[in-house]
C-alpha cells in the first residue's frame, strides 16, 4: 500500500484513523480492539509512532517488532483482511495496520464485543448501528464471482445435482438440458456470470482455492476428546455435491447400532441418524458465513458428533427461536438444495433434527460453544432411555406424522419431568384430544396412563395424578358433592386423601373457600362442608 505520511499528519482522528505514540510498546489485545472498531466503522488505519494531539508529530515507535505476527493475530481474531506497512520518515519508525471493512451485514467482534468508535472513544457498538449493519446484508451466495467461468465448475458435481433434481421433480426435461441451461434454470449462473453458490456447490478444487479457499469442509475422527492428531482426517475443498455422499460414508464407517428390547418391541438404533447428520451438514453449508475465514469442521467421536461452522447464527436467529424462525444466510444455496430434494421444506432442517432426536430417545441437540463467530452443534448418539423408545412406538406412526416439533418437545419435557416452555402450552389441547396427554388439573398435564404403562412407569402416572394439588382439590369437591344435603365431615376428607396430613388438607380447603366453591356450617369436629350453589 502507498501511504502519504504528510496526509496522515493532517488526517482527523476518529472512525477511520487512530494514532498511538507507543514509543516503547503497546498492548496487542488493545490493538485488536482498535482494529475491530475501525473495521466496524468501515475500515481504516491504526498508526503507531505519530502523536494523536495536534499539531501531530512523528515520534517513532518500537511497538510490535514483529509486525507480521501481530497482523496474523488481528486477522485471526477479527476474520477480516489486515495489512501493514513500516515507514521511516525523519529516520523514525512508523508502523501502520490497515484493516478492511467488516463483512457485509456482519459486525466483527473482539472478546465477544463489537467495538465501535464514538468520536475518539472506543465503545461497544450501539444497538441501532448493529441493526443497520445487519440490514445491509445481502445473500452472498447470489453474488457474482468476478473472473470465474464455466471452466471453474466440476461436471461430475453438476451431474450429481441434475440426477437429484430429476428424481425430485420428475421433470424429464431436466435430463436433456445443457449444462449451462441447467445451471441457469436453478440460478447458479446468471447473465452477469458465475455466482458464489455455483462455486460452493459445483466448483473445482483449484477454482475454490483461487476464489473462495474458506469453502472447505474438514472431517476428523478423534477416538477421544484428548488433544492430539485425529485418527482419520479428510479435507474437502471441492464443490459440495462432490463430497456430500462421501461425508456420510465416512461417518457411517463408525456408526455402531444400539440394540434394545422392551417387551415385544425390538430396536436397533444407529448411534448417528443419517437423516439428522445430513440435515446438520446441509444447515452448516447453507447458513455459514463465507465472508468469514474458517472452514466447516465435522468431528465424529464414538458417541457424539460436532459440526462447527463460521459466522454465528444468521441475523434474527437465537437459541430461543431457532425452531420458529427461518433466515438462511445463503438463500441461493438453500433454494438449490430445496429444488433437488436435499431439504424437504425451506428452513425445516433444525425441526427434523429435534424430532428425530426425540423419536430415538436421545439428548436434544446441544449448542454449547456457539458464539457470534461460530455455530457449534453437538449431536449426541446414545439412547438415554430405552423405555421411551417403547412409548414413542406406542403413539403410532399415524399419529406421529401429525405431530409438530412443538408436540414432540412437549412429550419429551413431560417424560423427563421438565417444565413445558410457555410458548408450547398451546400444543396441549391437541395432545389431550389425541390421548397422548391427560389433563389432571388447572394448567396441569401428564402423559397418558397408557404411555406410562408401555414405558414401565405405571406407578409414576399414579403418583403424578395423586400428588397433584388441583387433582386433590377436585377429589375433595367430588366427595362433598356425593354427600349431598347432609354435608361432608373433615374426617371423611382425610380418608379421601390419606397421603396428606391435616394441615395440607386444610390448605386445600382454604383455597377452595377462597375460590367460593365450598363452605361450612358448624364448628370444629361437628362442622359440615357443602358445595356453593351456582
Amino acid at each position: 500500500m502507498s501511504i502519504n505520511v504528510e496526509g496522515l499528519l493532517e488526517a482527523k482522528e476518529g472512525a477511520h484513523y487512530q494514532f498511538k505514540e507507543a514509543k516503547q510498546r503497546f498492548d496487542s489485545d488493545e490493538a485488536v480492539r482498535c482494529c475491530c472498531a475501525l473495521s466496524n466503522c468501515g475500515g481504516g488505519m491504526l498508526v503507531f509512532g505519530i502523536s494523536d494531539k495536534r499539531p501531530r508529530k512523528v515520534v517513532g515507535s518500537l511497538a510490535f517488532e514483529q509486525p507480521e505476527r501481530t497482523r496474523e493475530k488481528i486477522a485471526s481474531k477479527l476474520k477480516v483482511p489486515v495489512d501493514f506497512n513500516v515507514l521511516y520518515p525523519e529516520g523514525k519508525r512508523v508502523l501502520i495496520f490497515e484493516v478492511a471493512c467488516h463483512p457485509l451485514g456482519e459486525p466483527v467482534q473482539a472478546d465477544g464485543i463489537a467495538w465501535w468508535y464514538d468520536g475518539d472513544s472506543l465503545v461497544a457498538m450501539p444497538e441501532a448501528v448493529r441493526r443497520r449493519i445487519y440490514e445491509e446484508g445481502t445473500d452472498f451466495s447470489a453474488h457474482i464471482c468476478s473472473g470465474a467461468s464455466m471452466e471453474d465448475l466440476d461436471t461430475n458435481a453438476i451431474e450429481m445435482f441434475r440426477e437429484k433434481w430429476l428424481n425430485k421433480s420428475g421433470n424429464k426435461r431436466i435430463a436433456s438440458l445443457s449444462t449451462e441451461q441447467l445451471l441457469r434454470d436453478c440460478e447458479a449462473i446468471t447473465d452477469d456470470g458465475i455466482t458464489y453458490a455455483a462455486l460452493i456447490l459445483f466448483g473445482k478444487k483449484a477454482s475454490l482455492g483461487k476464489y473462495l479457499p474458506q469453502s472447505e469442509i474438514v472431517f476428523e475422527y478423534p477416538s477421544s476428546e484428548a488433544s492430539g492428531p485425529a485418527n482419520h482426517r479428510e479435507e474437502f475443498r471441492t464443490g459440495f455435491f462432490s463430497c456430500y455422499d462421501r461425508l456420510w460414508e465416512l461417518i457411517n464407517l463408525r456408526n455402531d447400532k444400539q440394540h434394545y428390547q422392551e417387551g415385544f418391541f425390538i430396536y436397533d438404533i444407529p448411534t448417528f441418524n443419517e437423516r439428522v447428520v445430513r440435515e446438520a451438514v446441509l444447515n452448516a453449508v447453507s447458513h455459514r458465513s463465507y465472508q468469514a475465514n474458517g472452514n466447516v469442521f465435522i468431528r465424529q467421536y464414538p458417541d457424539h458428533l460436532t459440526i462447527e461452522s463460521p459466522g454465528g447464527f444468521p441475523n434474527g436467529i437465537t437459541l430461543e427461536n431457532i425452531l420458529d424462525r427461518q433466515a438462511p444466510r445463503n438463500r441461493r444455496i438453500a433454494e438449490i438444495f430445496s429444488l433437488c430434494g436435499l431439504v424437504e421444506r425451506s428452513g425445516q432442517g433444525m425441526n427434523i433434527i429435534y424430532e428425530e432426536s426425540i423419536k430415538e430417545a436421545k439428548q436434544l441437540p446441544d449448542f454449547t460453544g456457539t458464539d457470534d463467530s461460530f455455530v457449534v452443534i453437538t449431536l449426541n448418539g446414545i439412547v438415554l432411555d430405552a423405555k421411551m423408545l417403547a412409548m414413542i412406538n406406542k403413539i403410532g406412526n399415524d399419529r406421529l406424522e401429525s405431530l409438530s416439533t412443538g408436540d414432540f418437545l412437549v412429550i419429551n419435557a413431560l417424560y423427563h419431568d421438565n417444565a413445558i416452555p410457555q410458548n408450547l402450552h398451546s400444543r396441549l389441547k391437541k395432545l389431550n384430544d389425541l390421548g397422548i396427554v391427560e389433563h389432571i388439573g388447572r394448567n396441569k398435564f401428564i402423559l397418558s396412563r397408557n404411555l406410562y404403562s408401555v414405558a414401565g412407569k405405571s406407578g409414576v402416572h399414579t403418583r403424578k395424578r395423586g400428588l397433584d394439588r388441583e387433582t386433590n382439590k377436585e377429589l375433595i369437591v367430588k366427595h362433598i358433592i356425593s354427600c349431598g344435603d347432609k354435608g361432608a365431615k373433615f374426617s371423611e376428607l382425610q380418608q379421601v386423601l390419606p397421603n396428606l396430613n391435616r394441615n395440607q388438607i386444610q390448605d386445600l380447603m382454604r383455597e377452595l373457600r377462597a375460590e367460593k366453591r365450598i363452605y361450612y356450617t358448624g364448628k370444629t369436629n361437628s362442622a359440615r362442608w357443602f358445595i356453593v350453589s351456582r
